[in-house]
């Protein structure tokens, strides 16, 4: 056997896991397909284990397969980032970027900003898939996701991009109707919207602010389970409800900044709050990345850190 790996089979293995297929990987590596077939071939009659399981509708990974996806994934993309950075040296960087966000933040923030981002880099593509699910970048072949949970994969990288204040809010409507709860205990007799994408959407945990930096009053969180009267997947289908009077809620601070502005919705108990929800980046594994990917998530956390401001701005104001 050779003692140098097989790094062009394990490259092109991680691609044909990607997408799912000899033919698209092929497509997209610019190569015949029995080259691509030839290549997984051999590095099956070398590890002497199927990598695949193939039938004529689906290709689906063996357990030595999944084993060794994420190592031949980091050997994909730090050869594909080794080629990039010497050919930024000379011209800008270009390529398809894949990017995986979540649909609220990925319509908000991040669709409207990337028409900027594509006029800066014009080599440079972008495919935004939006989706509220936790994905696998390296299975589904992104090389970004935008997510509420860091990693659980050690092989992978996450940075802490960004924290959603979420102020609990209602309707002036709704107060008048049936009042201005005093505590947390006091939720239970509203009725609730609710995001139902969001695990344990029905149980919101409050904790007290503290006094001009001094001691919390309550040194344990308070937990209340509200009843729901309307629930939606998505925050801009929450915001009608909340503002018709429907219900409270609990919802991201940027979507709703424009409604505390003009009064249509109050923030109410505003010395309790919800603890808020980190957003993460998460990139596939190995340190080195294609000069376009690393310029995309350069742009999106300068535009987050803006985000952060204009919203600390709005509600000094």
């Amino acid at each position: 056997m050779s003692t140098l790996p097989d790094f062009e089979g394990w490259a092109i293995f991680a691609k044909v896991a990607q997408r799912g297929s000899f033919s698209r990987a092929a497509e997209e590596l610019g190569l015949a397909k029995t080259t691509v077939s030839k290549a997984v071939a051999r590095l099956e009659a070398r590890m002497r284990t199927n990598l695949f399981q193939r039938t004529t509708r689906k290709l689906t990974l063996t357990e030595s397969g999944r084993q060794s996806l994420a190592r031949a994934t980091r050997i994909l993309s730090d050869g594909a980032a080794i080629e990039a950075d010497i050919i930024e040296e000379t011209v800008s960087p270009r390529g398809l970027v894949r990017l995986a966000a979540l649909s609220a933040m990925g319509i908000e923030i991040i669709a409207p900003a990337l028409p900027e981002f594509l006029e800066r880099f014009p080599d440079i593509e972008v495919d935004l898939v939006l989706t509220d699910n936790q994905v696998d970048i390296v299975a589904e072949g992104f090389d970004a996701a935008v997510q509420l949970e860091g990693s659980g994969a050690s092989t992978l990288r996450s940075t802490r991009l960004w924290t959603l204040r979420r102020p609990l809010v209602a309707a002036p409507s709704l107060i008048e109707r049936l009042g201005m709860p005093q505590g947390p205990e006091d939720l239970t007799r509203y009725p609730a919207v609710v995001a139902s994408h969001i695990p344990d959407a029905m149980e919101w945990t409050f904790a007290h602010q503290n006094d001009a930096g001094g001691a919390p009053h309550h040194a344990e969180p308070i937990s209340v389970r509200v009843q729901p009267r309307y629930r939606a997947n998505h925050a801009d289908a929450m915001i009608p409800a909340l503002v018709n009077g429907v219900g409270i809620g609990v919802i991201a601070e940027y979507f709703i900044t424009p409604h505390l502005k003009d009064g249509r919705l109050i923030e109410l108990l505003p010395e309790w709050s919800v603890p808020p929800r980190p957003i993460y980046l998460v990139t596939p594994p190995g340190r080195a990345r294609p000069a376009r990917v690393r310029v995309l998530l350069d742009f999106l956390q300068e535009k987050l850190a803006h985000e952060v401001l204009v919203n600390q701005e709005r509600r000094q104001g």
